[in-house]
C-alpha cells in the first residue's frame, strides 16, 4: 500500500529572528525539515513512499536546499491554516493509501512512531500522536467522549474553562486513509478564532463519520515538540546531543563527558574508544578499536583506524589515519591526506593532499601539501612542500628512509630518493637520488669585530 509522506514547511517562523526559513535551521548539522524527510523516508512497512512538502516563505530555497532527492513541492501561496496547507497536495496523492501528515519544524519524530501511525490508517482508521504534558499552555487538546474515544480537538483560543484543564494535547502528526481525507478536507470551514482553515477538525468528521480514531504516544515529548525561536531550537539540539552520546556509550564508547560532545552527522564504532571533552564529530566518521580522541578535537568525513590516538585541539577532515598512528596536538589534517601504519603527525604540522607512509614522522611546524611520502622518513621542523605556483599546483615525492632537516624548501614537482639526506635549511628545486646528501643554502660569513648600529 503507498504511502504518501505530506510535510508542512510553508512558515515563515518570525520568532526565529532570521533571514533563513525556520525550517532550514539545523539540528545536529541537519536542518529540520532533512530530519523529518529522513526519518520518514525510513519507514519500512510501505511499499512505496511519495513525499510531498508543502512550501511557502522562501520556496525558492527551500527547494534549492532540497534539490537532488525525490520530492513532490506543492506552494501554500497564503497561510491560511493547515488544512489549507494539506489542501494544495490532495490532487496529487495516491487514489488509494494512507498519508502521513508531518512537520518541518518537528524534527525528532522517530520512525518507528511514525510507523505505528501508518499501521493504524492501513486498517482504515485515523492514526493520531498525542502526549500529556504538566503544562499544555498554547496547544490544542484532546476531547474524549464518556467512553474514553477521541471525539474532537479543540485549540487553545476556541477552548472552554473546561477543556483548558485538559493536559492531553494534539501534536498535529497524524496518517489517514486518502480516501477519508479528501472527503474531509474538502469539508473543512475557518469559522473560528484565527479564522483557518484547521486541519484538527477532521478529528470530529472521522468521529461523525464512525471512523475509529487511534492513539499513539512518543517514547519523549521532544519527539513532538516543535521550534518556534532560537530557544526551543537549542532545547532540541541538546536532547538530540543527549541521545547520540547515549547511543555512542551503548555501543562501546567511552565519553568523558557525555554533556560535551557534539555529532553532527553519522559516528560508527569499530570497537571500544575514548572520546574526551568538547569533540565534534561533523559527516561520516568511522572509529577503530582502541582509537583515543582528546579533547577540543574536530573529525569530519574521516577514519580513524586502530589503536590511534588523536591529541587535543586537532581537525581532521575527508581524510584516513591508519592505525596505531599519532596525530597532534594542534595537528589539521586537510581533505586528500591519507596517514599510513604508525606515522606521526605533531603539533602546528597541516597536510593537504598528502599521502604519509607507515612509520614516516612529520613531528612539528610543517606543511606538506600534494605530497607523496614514503616508509620510514622523517620531516624535520619547519619544511614546506611549495606545491602552489600561483596558477598550478605540483606534487613532491620523498622515498623510503629519507631525512628532510629542517626549515626545508621543496619546491615541486621534485623527487628525493630513498635514503636521501637534505641538510637544515636547504630550498630544493631539483631532484635528489638516491641515498645522496643536498645541500643548497647560502654559504656562511662570520664578520670579525662587527660593530652593532646605536642610536643616534
Amino acid at each position: 500500500m503507498n504511502t504518501d509522506i505530506i510535510i508542512l514547511a510553508a512558515g515563515q517562523g518570525s520568532r526565529m529572528r532570521s533571514k533563513l526559513p525556520k525550517v532550514l535551521h539545523k539540528i545536529g548539522g541537519k536542518s529540520m525539515l532533512q530530519h523529518v524527510i529522513d526519518n520518514a523516508s525510513a519507514i519500512a512497512a510501505a511499499n512505496q513512499i511519495n513525499t510531498h512538502v508543502i512550501v511557502g516563505h522562501k520556496s525558492e530555497l527551500v527547494q534549492e536546499v532540497l534539490a537532488g532527492q525525490i520530492i513532490a513541492f506543492a506552494l501554500q501561496s497564503e497561510q491560511l491554516g493547515t488544512g489549507h496547507a494539506v489542501a494544495q497536495v490532495l490532487n496529487n496523492l495516491s487514489d488509494t493509501g494512507v498519508s502521513l501528515i508531518l512537520y518541518g519544524d518537528v524534527p525528532l519524530t522517530q520512525s518507528s512512531t511514525m510507523q505505528e501511525l501508518v499501521d493504524i490508517a492501513k486498517l482504515d482508521q485515523l492514526g493520531l500522536l498525542t502526549v500529556t504534558l504538566a503544562n499544555p499552555m498554547g496547544y490544542g487538546r484532546i476531547v474524549r467522549d464518556e467512553h474514553q474515544q477521541v471525539a474532537a480537538i479543540v485549540e487553545q483560543k476556541d477552548a472552554s474553562a473546561e477543556q483548558l484543564k485538559i493536559a492531553e494535547i494534539n501534536t498535529g502528526i497524524m496518517a489517514v486513509p486518502n480516501k477519508f481525507l479528501r472527503k474531509w478536507i474538502s469539508q473543512l470551514g475557518n469559522n473560528n478564532a484565527q479564522g483557518e482553515y484547521y486541519l484538527t477538525d477532521i478529528i470530529a468528521m472521522a468521529a461523525a463519520d464512525n471512523v475509529a480514531i487511534i492513539t499513539r504516544s512518543p517514547g519523549a515529548e521532544q519527539e513532538v515538540q516543535g521550534v518556534n525561536d532560537k530557544v526551543q531550537l537549542a532545547q532540541l539540539e541538546r536532547f538530540y546531543q543527549q541521545q547520540q552520546a547515549r547511543q555512542l556509550m551503548l555501543k562501546g564508547a567511552t565519553l568523558a563527558d557525555p554533556a560535551r560532545i557534539d555529532v553532527r552527522g553519522k559516528v560508527t564504532l569499530e570497537g571500544e574508544v575514548f572520546i574526551d571533552v568538547n569533540v565534534i564529530f561533523e559527516g561520516d566518521v568511522v572509529l577503530g578499536e582502541g582509537v583515543s580522541i582528546a579533547a577540543n578535537c574536530v573529525i569530519k568525513d574521516a577514519r580513524i583506524g586502530a589503536n590511534a590516538i588523536i591529541k587535543a585541539n586537532t581537525m581532521i577532515e575527508h581524510s584516513s589515519v591508519g592505525e596505531l598512528c599519532e596525530v597532534g596536538p594542534y595537528a589539521r589534517l586537510r581533505p586528500g591526506t591519507q596517514l599510513a601504519t604508525k606515522a606521526k603527525i605533531g603539533n602546528f604540522v597541516e597536510t593537504k593532499k598528502a599521502l604519509i607512509g607507515e612509520g614516516s614522522k612529520v613531528s612539528h611546524l610543517t606543511y606538506l601539501g600534494d605530497a607523496q611520502i614514503g616508509r620510514e622518513v622523517n620531516i624535520g621542523a619547519g619544511t614546506i612542500t611549495c606545491n602552489y605556483d600561483g596558477v598550478n599546483k605540483f606534487t613532491t615525492q620523498i622515498g623510503d628512509g629519507a631525512f628532510i632537516g629542517s626549515n626545508s624548501s621543496l619546491v615541486a614537482p621534485v623527487n628525493i630518493g630513498a635514503g636521501a639526506t637534505i641538510g637544515a635549511g636547504s630550498t630544493i628545486s631539483k631532484d635528489v637520488a638516491d641515498k645522496q646528501l643536498s645541500v643548497a643554502r647560502g654559504k656562511q660569513v662570520n664578520i670579525k669585530n662587527w660593530q652593532r648600529p646605536v642610536k643616534k
